[in-house]
């Protein structure tokens, strides 16, 4: 399996947006879902949002960032997109990509820090 890589993340006032990226270095249709998780500091890590790799029509998104974030895929860029928007303080937290393979298998990239200042 291929480890996945994120980035994207930064420092953004609230109200502004960021865009995440979570990107294979090789193909991904060996993948099931991919998510992005976060997790802020003292808090346990949080499902955000997912999409099923094999039908990109279905996807969920946690009720906290639901009409603010969208889960997107390019699959000729092998990338997988977070995209947020009307960032809040509270949204503040490094963001997590997880990929799951269909064997079963689960990669995590390194992480990359949102942090969103009020």
């Amino acid at each position: 399996q291929v480890q996945p890589v994120d980035s994207g993340g930064g420092l953004v006032q609230a109200g502004g947006s960021l865009r995440l990226s979570c990107r294979f270095s090789g193909t991904i249709f060996s993948i099931n879902a991919i998510s992005w998780s976060r997790q802020a500091p003292g808090k346990r890590r949080e499902l955000v949002a997912s999409i099923n790799i094999r039908d990109t029509t279905t996807y969920a998104y946690a009720n906290s960032v639901k009409g603010r974030f969208t889960i997107s895929t390019d699959i000729a860029k092998n990338t997988i997109y977070l995209q947020m928007n009307s960032l809040k303080p509270e949204d503040t937290a490094v963001y997590y990509c997880n990929a799951a393979y269909r064997d079963g298998a689960s990669k995590w990239g390194q992480g990359t820090q949102v942090t969103v200042s009020s």
